[in-house]
């Protein structure tokens, strides 16, 4: 049984079925309105998509990871299941959102995956502390994207990579009017998103010492893949 199948499976042990896990995993009826409608993806694109997101995280990792922010831990316990012998650290401002990410690794029985609570802008990390920095869905939120960059970085080792996928304006137009009208307004993401400028120009400034992992919509990808956008 291959890694995506794993994680396919495990899925089941979270033993969450509110709104917020079943909309990110695309897998209740009200969560694949939603993913059809804001982000005009279904439940095998939004599947495929998180595949990609999970590409720069080797199969047989064995070395640190930063997950920032954690959220409820929904999208990441079941691949944490898959890397036993990787040293696991899990960050989020919300002390809700990461208690329930926390009862997740419990209810799994994960024995390398610990929690804080912190801020990405002033991270509680000494520098180059990482071997991988995965963030999912969550840069589109930080207040103060510059500090998020420059502090994510900072803790990421020279070599080391930085992957997982957040919204890119400029898109597609109704996810844009979407996220203006209702999205921000509620506070869920904080303006403005990353423009396709923007990760561009992050790109080149960090591409020199780090591996910076590309998907399919507006990301890019370091030394190692030879490309930006």
């Amino acid at each position: 049984m291959d890694r995506k199948e794993n994680i396919r499976n495990a899925y089941r042990l979270t033993g969450s079925s509110n709104f917020y896990d079943g909309m990110i995993t695309c897998s209740t009826v009200s969560g694949k309105a939603v993913c059809r409608l804001v982000w005009d993806m279904g439940k095998e694109e939004c599947g495929e998509y998180l595949n990609q997101a999970f590409t720069g995280v080797p199969e047989d990792f064995a070395g640190k990871l930063l997950e920032v922010p954690v959220g409820t831990g929904i999208l990441t316990m079941p691949l944490y299941q898959t890397l036993p012998r990787a040293d696991i650290t899990c960050l989020d401002y919300s002390p809700d959102m990461m208690g329930q990410a926390r009862e997740k690794a419990e209810r799994m029985g994960l024995q390398n995956v610990q929690f804080r609570q912190g801020d990405v802008g002033a991270l509680p990390y000494e520098d180059s502390s990482f071997d991988i920095v995965l963030s999912l869905n969550g840069f589109h939120a930080f207040p103060d994207k510059e500090a998020a960059y420059r502090e994510t970085f900072r803790v990421l080792k020279p070599g080391g990579t930085f992957c997982g996928c957040f919204y890119v304006s400029g898109e597609c137009r109704r996810t844009d009017r979407l996220i203006k009208k209702v999205y921000e307004p509620m506070k869920f993401f904080k303006p403005k998103g990353a423009a396709r400028g923007d990760v561009r120009r992050c790109a080149a400034r960090q591409c020199e010492e780090h591996r910076v992992v590309r998907l399919q919509k507006g990301e890019v990808r370091g030394k190692d893949g030879g490309r930006t956008p």
